[in-house]
């Protein structure tokens, strides 16, 4: 059992919730509430508005949840919400279910897939795009099924080549994707 006395340790086994600004950071490298937002609306320009209502956790060292909703602080449950990021590492990771959850109406760092990129990337493989011209690291991927841009998941973008971050229990393998 764990030393109740022990606030200012990460602990894995309970969802501890992220402190509104740094002022108020007990547990050293955990983020904030306004750094995770921040990184949202700076990475991928949507609305900061979209996180009202929701809190934010984190359980283990770096995995960020977002729950819609007010629970008991800390608690000690197997999942809480949506897993939307992985800090504590150089460049922090968003999820395929916070991206397709959260960037439908990205304005930044969305790489838009032609029918035949997108099969590929759904089905998990790596592709040579040198026409992408923005920014490097993690990006949306995206493309346009019934008229609306839908976000497929995160994807790598480095020296050209996207490489798909979609995970292997999700991968599709589509004979044609319209």
């Amino acid at each position: 059992m764990r030393d109740e006395t022990a606030e200012d340790e990460n602990w894995g086994q309970q969802f501890d919730r992220l402190p509104a600004t740094p002022d108020e950071r007990v547990v050293e490298a955990r983020p904030t509430r306004t750094e995770v937002v921040e990184w949202w609306v700076e990475r991928f320009g949507i609305d900061p508005k979209m996180f009202d209502g929701y809190t934010f956790w984190e359980k283990g060292a770096g995995k960020i949840w977002a729950f819609n909703g007010e629970v008991v602080d800390p608690i000690e449950v197997q999942g809480l919400g949506m897993r939307i990021l992985r800090t504590r590492q150089r460049h922090w990771k968003p999820s395929t279910n916070a991206v397709q959850r959260f960037c439908r109406d990205a304005t930044k760092n969305v790489i838009e897939l032609s029918p035949g990129e997108a099969t590929a990337f759904v089905a998990g493989h790596d592709q040579q795009l040198d026409w992408w011209e923005g920014d490097w690291g993690y990006l949306t991927a995206a493309h346009e099924l019934a008229g609306e841009r839908e976000p497929l998941g995160v994807g790598l973008y480095l020296h050209g080549e996207l490489r798909s971050t979609v995970p292997k229990g999700r991968q599709e393998e589509l004979v044609k994707l319209d």
